[in-house]
């Protein structure tokens, strides 16, 4: 699986999360939740419903796992992120295409 591929992972499971409004969908990993957590930091102003769906998700895995909670420099230097406008822009296109 090359990057382009994880990406496109990630961008769906973005989408799965936002989208679901009872909190049944659960981070699979630290690595994961981080990723939500800085998701819905760059869609709020614009996907608010969305990103709170994101940030609910991200913050009950580290209240079981707070010890995985990262600063966003590290999500976005470890290669988990590219960088936050490609993720913003991103994750809006794939958003606007599934309401």
């Amino acid at each position: 699986m090359n990057a382009r591929d994880r990406e496109a992972i990630m961008l769906d499971r973005c989408v799965l999360v936002g989208g679901s409004r009872d909190g049944r969908v659960h981070a699979e990993s630290g690595k994961e939740a981080n990723i939500f957590r800085v998701a819905a930091m760059v869609i709020q102003s614009s996907f608010p419903v969305e990103s709170k769906a994101l940030m609910g998700c991200a913050d009950r895995y580290f209240a079981a796992h707070p010890n995985e909670l990262a600063p966003v420099v590290n999500v976005i230097h470890q290669g988990d992120v590219i960088s936050l406008p490609r993720l913003r822009d991103s994750l809006t296109r794939k958003l606007n295409a599934a309401r």
